[in-house]
């Protein structure tokens, strides 16, 4: 088995797989080393049904009238029921969420729940998950880390996937790591846009090594801004500073959110905060007040400000001591006395590999979990706190369908270790030992970022994505032009941002198209030319696959419907 991330759903994976079968051999390869992987960013919490006053069936409605009904149904039910027990396995072996005076584990309000189920451990929840599974991750000897290894092509044989070509980042060496089923674990594609949460990692590799290899991708278009993130580094100021009482505020002071309809369904009396809608209607409200003149005016754009000063300092260095130290290292202010300038930032894809309910690609022997994946629970529009037990959840499914399909298939032939060869050569030849390009990453980067901001950002036109995607498919053909000046092998990180600009160029291209074909507006998708949803043509998945040419085609898939028929999102009624 190789698993292509070290992240939570991949190490997550690595255990299901290890637990169910002791026979296979783990081989993980990350980029990164698994504790740098982007989990370790995640704040708020991760959401699961622990409060004797909650239930499944309001985690499951909560999750897809957030999701603006595009959520598979049957993959939500399952989703909601596991992932208590996902929750407290990671409890017995060692997370210390955050605890009640009396014992039972706390839980936080977060955006479009009615009921509080996120836990938490302080405000630095991914540090912690990610830790714990790391550390459990040790205890099994056929989990094998390849870290610092880059993956440049799944390797395909007999219709099925067989392994992965990667780059050893210390040596330069290109290797084959043969296996009898992949899973990618890769995480998302934020990097794809110039203002993001995300870390320089994500850029959407396991995405585009599933489109390269014929797995289409799903819901490319929906691509959900966090309302939050710090203006000039896109860091994530987390919903939990909203969660614990913060407001967001305009330029005159005013809680501006009262004005908007923010979708979310019949709030909690405990929870009386606005500022706990949807992220998309966050996002979007924030829009609509700079297009009023309501926004401030900062050195990096326009900004609203996060107001968390009535908390009191006891709370915020309790319950938020990650935004306090954030905002000292990064604004050079202390939330304890002042306000914190704020922006919508990319924040996480809805969209991704097309997955069943166990991770199974419809390209045998490939599997995907986490923000890669798209199974689909999140829909058009993610609620904050789901993502991370998303990854517990399914990346043990994927990990133990995963184990069950290469328990019955043969070892890899021949003929993929020739592929890895080619890869090799292709490598050289396109890249380390080309002389004659002129184009520049860092341009081409940029270039590409400021056609998604422009054409697929929280509003899209018709007009702007067609002419997005004409700019896209120039900057594919100005990249076989990319010039590289580190020859070496030695830690080429020139080398790795080439392919990974390749990679987020793919990806790019499956999001406008998306975006394009879709005209409706629904969850983190808005057409200013079709403003409104329409479930008699789009109650549907998009899924994108490549052509033979390298360009992008769209085709539909119904939606999974089992109890709960699309309604209208209210807020307050």
């Amino acid at each position: 088995m190789v698993l292509v991330g070290g992240g939570a759903a991949g190490l997550r994976a690595a255990i299901a797989i290890a637990q169910s079968d002791p026979r296979l051999s783990i081989a993980v390869v990350s980029k990164v080393y698994p504790m740098r992987s982007h989990t370790v960013s995640a704040e708020g919490g991760a959401a699961a049904v622990v409060r004797p006053d909650d239930s499944f069936d309001e985690h499951a409605y909560d999750t897809i009238s957030g999701g603006d009904w595009l959520c598979d149904q049957d993959a939500v039910e399952a989703f909601v029921h596991e992932a208590p027990e996902e929750m407290l396995r990671l409890e017995h072996w060692g997370c210390p969420w955050s605890r009640e005076p009396d014992g039972h584990i706390a839980v936080r309000p977060f955006g479009g729940m009615k009921k509080m189920r996120t836990w938490f451990a302080a405000d630095k929840t991914g540090f912690h998950l990610l830790h714990t599974l790391f550390q459990t991750s040790l205890k099994y000897t056929r989990v094998v880390r390849y870290d610092e290894c880059f993956v440049t092509k799944l390797l395909v044989e007999e219709g099925r996937a067989q392994g992965v070509v990667a780059i050893e980042l210390m040596s330069g060496q290109v290797r084959a790591i043969t296996a009898k089923a992949v899973l990618l674990c890769t995480g998302g594609c934020g990097r794809v846009f110039p203002f993001t949460t995300n870390a320089n990692i994500k850029n959407g590799d396991g995405m585009a090594l599933a489109y390269r290899a014929g797995a289409p991708l799903k819901d490319m278009e929906f691509v959900q801004y966090h309302p939050t993130g710090l203006p000039f580094t896109g860091i994530l100021i987390t919903e939990a500073a909203r969660a614990e009482g913060g407001w967001l505020l305009n330029k005159d002071g005013y809680r501006y959110l009262q004005d908007y309809n923010l979708g979310t369904p019949q709030p909690h009396p405990v929870l009386r905060s606005m500022e706990l809608g949807p992220r998309d209607r966050l996002s979007q409200a924030f829009v609509k007040e700079m297009e009023k003149g309501r926004t401030i005016e900062g050195p990096y754009g326009p900004v609203v400000h996060l107001d968390i000063r009535h908390l009191g300092e006891k709370v915020i260095k309790t319950k938020l001591p990650f935004v306090r130290e954030l905002c000292l290292k990064y604004q050079n202010i202390d939330p304890i006395t002042e306000m914190i300038p704020v922006r919508p930032v990319v924040h996480y894809m809805m969209g991704g590999v097309h997955t069943d309910i166990n991770g199974a690609t419809p390209l045998p022997g490939l599997y995907a979990a986490g923000e890669a994946a798209c199974v689909s629970i999140n829909g058009a529009n993610r609620l904050g706190s789901n993502s991370l037990s998303e990854c517990l959840v399914f990346g043990a499914r994927a990990g133990r369908a995963a184990a069950a399909f290469a328990a019955n298939q043969p070892e890899a032939s021949s003929a993929v270790l020739a592929q890895a060869a080619d890869e090799q050569r292709r490598l050289e030849r396109e890249l380390l030992h080309k002389t004659d390009g002129r184009e520049r990453i860092a341009v081409l980067r940029e270039e590409m970022q400021q056609i998604m901001e422009g054409s697929a950002g929280i509003y899209r036109s018709g007009a702007t994505l067609t002419e997005a995607a004409r700019k896209l498919r120039q900057l594919q053909e100005r990249f076989r032009n990319i010039a590289l000046h580190d020859h070496s092998r030695t830690f080429n990180t020139e080398l790795i941002a080439a392919l990974e600009l390749s990679y987020m160029l793919d990806v790019a291209e499956t999001i406008v198209q998306s975006a394009l074909r879709r005209e409706e507006s629904r969850g983190a998708h808005q057409r200013t030319d079709f403003p409104a949803r329409d479930d008699q043509r789009y109650l549907a998945h998009s899924l994108a696959y490549r052509n033979a040419d390298g360009s992008c085609r769209i085709e539909y898939l119904p939606v999974t419907i089992t109890r709960w028929p699309p309604g209208e999102r209210v807020y307050g009624k």
